[in-house]
C-alpha cells in the first residue's frame, strides 16, 4: 500500500510517531540488507538519524511524493556515512577520532599530548594540504567533495592526503608517538 507524505503531517507538522510505527521495520531491514555487521548502537543510531533527518527537512518534503523511496534514500545515505565513519576510526593515522580508556590516565595523558603534539603539526602545513586533511579526516568530506571544492583532480586530493599522511607520522615517530594503533 502506497503512504504519502502528507499522511504523516498534522498542522504542518511532521508526526514523528507516526512514521515510526509505520516505518522502524523497513529501515531496520534496508540496514541489515547491506550485511555491515553494525553492532545494535550503530544500527539504532541510524534508525534515529533517519527520523531526525526527516524532522529536520519537513519543510522540503513533496506531500503528494511516496514515503518509502524517500526513506530508503535517507537510510541509504546514513548508512554510506556510517561505514566512512567507521573506517575512519580503524584507520592508524587518524588519531584525533580514537577513543581512549578513560580507566587509564597514564594513557589519557599520553593520548592528549600526542593529540596536541599532532594538532601542532597540522597547523604547520601548507595552508591547502591542511585544509584538505581537515576536511576529509575531521569534516568527513568525500575525495569528490574536496575535490570539488578545491577545483582540483580527485586523484590529487588522494595524493595530498597520502603525502600528509606518511609526513605526520614521520614527524610523530620523530616526535616519539607511536604510529601503530
Amino acid at each position: 500500500m502506497q503512504k504519502f507524505i502528507e499522511k504523516y503531517f498534522e498542522n504542518d507538522i511532521l508526526q514523528i510517531e507516526m512514521l515510526m510505527e509505520d516505518y522502524n521495520n523497513y529501515i531496520q531491514t534496508i540496514i541489515r540488507n547491506y550485511n555491515i555487521d553494525f553492532d545494535e548502537e550503530d544500527l539504532e543510531e541510524i534508525v534515529l538519524d533517519v527520523y531526525l533527518t526527516l524532522w529536520n527537512n519537513q519543510n522540503k518534503l513533496i506531500r503528494n511524493a511516496e514515503m518509502s523511496p524517500y526513506i530508503a534514500g535517507v537510510t541509504k545515505n546514513l548508512i554510506k556515512k556510517k561505514i566512512r565513519t567507521n573506517k575512519k576510526l580503524d584507520n592508524i593515522e587518524d588519531y584525533g577520532e580514537k577513543l581512549v580508556d578513560l580507566s587509564n590516565i597514564e594513557l589519557t595523558i599520553s593520548f592528549n599530548e600526542e593529540s596536541r603534539f599532532l594538532k601542532k603539526q597540522i597547523d604547520k602545513l601548507k595552508e591547502e594540504d591542511k585544509d584538505i586533511f581537515i576536511a576529509y579526516y575531521y569534516d568527513e568530506k568525500s575525495i569528490k567533495e574536496i575535490a570539488v571544492m578545491y577545483n582540483i583532480s580527485e586523484s590529487k586530493v588522494k595524493s595530498k592526503l597520502f603525502r600528509t599522511r606518511k609526513k605526520l607520522k614521520k614527524i610523530l615517530k620523530e616526535g616519539g608517538y607511536s604510529c601503530d594503533r
